[in-house]
C-alpha cells in the first residue's frame, strides 16, 4: 500500500472512532446523565426513560457500536484491500 493510500486509510479510521465514540458519550453520559430529568418524562417497561438508559439503554448502544464498527471497518479494509 502507497503511503499516501495509508494516509487515506488511517484518517478514515480515526473519523470512524471520533463518530462512534461521540455516539458513546452521547447515550451515556448524555442520555444517561445530562438529560436524564427530560428523559425521565418518558417511561420504558415501566421505569423513567432516563434511568433505562443509565441501568440498561447504554450497555445495548455500546454492544450495537461494537457490531457498527466491526462491519465498518471490515468494509473500509476491503476497500483498501488489506482484508484478511
Amino acid at each position: 500500500m502507497s503511503k499516501e493510500n495509508m494516509k487515506l486509510y488511517w484518517k478514515r479510521n480515526v473519523r470512524i472512532l471520533f463518530i462512534l465514540l461521540a455516539i458513546w458519550f452521547l447515550v451515556s453520559f448524555g442520555f444517561g446523565i445530562f438529560f436524564r430529568e427530560a428523559l425521565d418524562a418518558f417511561q420504558l417497561g415501566g421505569f423513567p426513560l432516563g434511568f433505562w438508559f443509565a441501568q440498561q439503554g447504554s450497555i445495548y448502544a455500546f454492544i450495537i457500536l461494537i457490531f457498527v464498527y466491526v462491519r465498518l471497518m471490515n468494509k473500509l479494509d476491503k476497500g483498501f484491500g488489506v482484508d484478511e
